[in-house]
């Protein structure tokens, strides 16, 4: 390897560390506009949808948008006035759950074990616990806070679409490949957003539905969280299921929690495994690692809204790298599987 190659890797090194820098500095801002991008583009697919059905364009801009602000702002007000009661709560919860443990350790202690109560309940900490979830979902309402400042940016966004894309068609009207590869990068983005987001939506409305049915406590509060959290891989279920089977141990009976945690598992890997796969394709998975160390890196620039963003963003930068073939190598580094 020659010194000029050499100086081009660390120029390139030095580049993406000046970017990630610059982004963590940014990241109220960066946030923002990510999602605006990311929903965007579900927006814009469904919005084709109804081109296709011969739906006039702003017509169907209009209904989408619409119907996307509608939803948002009624599960944002039910999240908010179940947060505001779950809040009001917790003091019991927490005594709930600390009265459980002392009986489980008495119970222990009837049996001839010696346990230190004080020990156990100074090492379990229940107040950071409760506090971390009570944190976790406050910065979940953060998020939903600068929702205006996202509708705007989807509005400018999707209505710059049309005159981005004749852009393109101008700036490489002689070099057909880079269209024809732009076109193949923002199809595949496009497709993976919103089968992801309909399978999220499917997790969090099941989830919704099963707490409905046995009378758990704030079941839209947990089916958002658990739509929310979707888009964490493999953590992110077990982290949304925490607080519910939580509630349900402490309001409920030990066999209500127990169904409760198979049907957690049930719905996780019907979703994770059978539906997502059958709609994305097994080409678009990406490699556990990528997504464990994309999830530290984002998570560390962005903060909890980055862990959500963290495999979108992984995942459209290895759909970029798979539309040109420069740099495929990377997407199939990057890639779950073996491709072809």
């Amino acid at each position: 390897m020659d010194e000029e190659k050499i100086r081009n890797y660390f120029f390139y090194l030095a580049c993406i560390v000046v970017i990630i820098a610059g982004v963590k500095i940014a990241s109220e801002i960066v946030i923002v506009l990510f999602l605006a991008i990311f929903i965007s583009s579900i927006i814009s697919t469904l919005i084709k949808i109804l081109d296709k059905r011969h739906i006039p364009k702003l017509i169907s801009y209009l209904l989408v948008l619409g119907f996307f602000t509608l939803i948002s702002l009624l599960l944002a007000y039910i999240v908010n006035i179940s947060l505001k009661d779950f809040i009001t709560n917790l003091p019991t919860y927490e005594e709930k759950l600390q009265q459980t443990i002392v009986n489980i350790i008495s119970l222990a202690e009837n049996y001839g074990y010696s346990i230190d109560k004080k020990t156990i309940l100074d090492t379990l900490n229940l107040n950071s616990f409760f506090g971390i979830t009570t944190n976790l979902i406050g910065s979940i309402g953060t998020f939903l806070s600068k929702f205006l400042l996202i509708i705007i940016g989807i509005g400018f966004i999707l209505a710059e679409s049309k005159s981005f894309e004749k852009k393109l068609k101008i700036l490489f009207r002689k070099e057909s490949d880079k269209i024809e590869h732009f076109n193949l990068f923002s199809n595949n983005i496009q497709k993976y957003f919103l089968v992801k987001t309909a399978t999220s939506f499917l997790t969090g409305f099941l989830v919704a539905i099963t707490l409905i049915f046995f009378d758990i406590s704030y079941p839209i509060l947990w089916g958002v969280i658990a739509m929310l959290f979707n888009f964490i891989p493999v953590v992110g279920s077990i982290i949304a299921a925490i607080p519910a089977i939580l509630l349900s141990f402490l309001t409920s009976d030990l066999n209500t929690t127990l169904i409760l945690i198979v049907l957690y598992l049930a719905i996780n890997i019907f979703i994770s495994n059978i539906i997502e796969p059958k709609f994305m394709g097994k080409e678009l998975g990406l490699s556990p690692l990528v997504i464990f160390f994309s999830l530290i890196l984002w998570g560390w620039v962005l903060g909890i809204v980055g862990m959500f963003l963290a495999v979108p963003i992984t995942m459209t930068l290895k759909i970029a790298f798979d539309s040109n073939k420069t740099t495929k190598w990377i997407s199939l580094l990057m890639s779950s599987v073996k491709e072809s």
